[in-house]
Formats: structure tokens, sequence, C-alpha cells
């Protein structure tokens, strides 16, 4: 590791934090929650991609955690502010990926006839877990986004990645010998 750059500034102390492009905002500004939930989301994504998968749903996972990057990275640039880069951005063949991965694991998959209660083994718990992370990430960057244009993409891909990630612990259930259990309504 460099020696030059630390993990800690001191800068934050105060209880603020820098965004891309230098402005200080307080830690609890909406920009920060949205993109520290998608941080989140991504740390427990990490912990999925840790467990015993296939090689090709690792892969997918890893492609995922890198667009959460971008999305994070979109989402904590000041728009007011000139950078002297260009950063990285979600792009549809980014959605499309996903859509494909969602259509192959439901090729494999019994039809849905219920809502289907979380649960069924370890792996697929992590997936819904997952799952909700991500919704509420797509929450606050919707709330954030009626304000501070930072790309109607993002929000796409951050719904289309909660479908994913729900037909991922369903594949997981049938993968590993797990149950799932469809959900019966009292009446």
């Amino acid at each position: 590791m460099n020696q030059d750059w630390k993990i800690y500034t001191k800068t934050g102390d105060e209880g603020e934090t820098s965004l891309i492009g230098g402005s200080r905002v307080p830690k609890y500004h909406e920009r920060i929650e949205a993109y520290g939930t998608i941080d989140e989301l991504n740390s427990y994504i990490g912990l999925i991609r840790d467990q015993k998968l296939e090689d090709h749903s690792k892969s997918i996972l890893l492609e995922i955690q890198d667009r959460l990057f971008t999305i994070e990275s979109s989402l904590a640039t000041d728009p007011k502010q000139t950078i002297g880069k260009k950063l990285p951005s979600i792009k549809e063949k980014d959605i499309s990926l996903l859509e494909k991965e969602i259509d192959f694991m439901n090729e494999k998959l019994p039809s849905l006839t219920s809502f289907v209660l979380p649960g069924g083994n370890v792996i697929s718990s992590h997936c819904q877990v997952a799952r909700t992370i991500c919704r509420r990430a797509e929450r606050l960057t919707i709330k954030f986004t009626v304000s501070n244009q930072v790309g109607e993409l993002n929000i796409k891909y951050l719904n289309r990645l909660s479908d994913y990630l729900f037909v991922l612990a369903r594949k997981c259930i049938y993968d590993f010998g797990g149950e799932e259990t469809l959900w019966k309504a009292r009446t």
C-alpha cells in the first residue's frame, strides 16, 4: 500500500464528508444516505459471492459489485464542480445483462404461483437480505434524484438488480437442496 495515502484523514471528524469535486456535505445528507446504502449492498453482495456458488454466478456478482461502485461514484460527484477525469456510468447493456441472467435462471425454475417467503437455505437468505438492501438503496436514490439529476439508468439498474437477487435466491434454493416456502395468506 502506498505509504502516502492514509485510510484516515480526520476530515470527517466534524460530521461532514467530501464529494468528488471537493464540496463538503453533512454525513446525514440524502446523497450520502443513498450511496452509503449502495455501499452496504455492495458489501453484502461480497458476502454472497464468498458462498459456495458456481463460477458463473460469482462472475456476475463481481460484475454487479463493479457496477455498484459506478453508481456510488455518480452519486458522490458534485455536479456543480469540475473534476479532472471522466467517471464510469451505467449503460443499457449493464441492465440487459441482468435481464439476460434473470431469464436464464428463470428457465430452470418452477413458475411462481404465490409470493415466496424469504429463507430456504443460508445462501438464499443472504440473497433475500441483499434484495431488501437493494430496494432501500433504490428508494433512497429515487428520493435524492427527485431534486438532483443523477441518471435514470442508476435507478433502473437498482430496480433490475433487486429482481436479479430475488431470482438468484430462488435458484440457490433449488441448487443447494433447500425448500421454497410459498406464502399462503390466511383469509
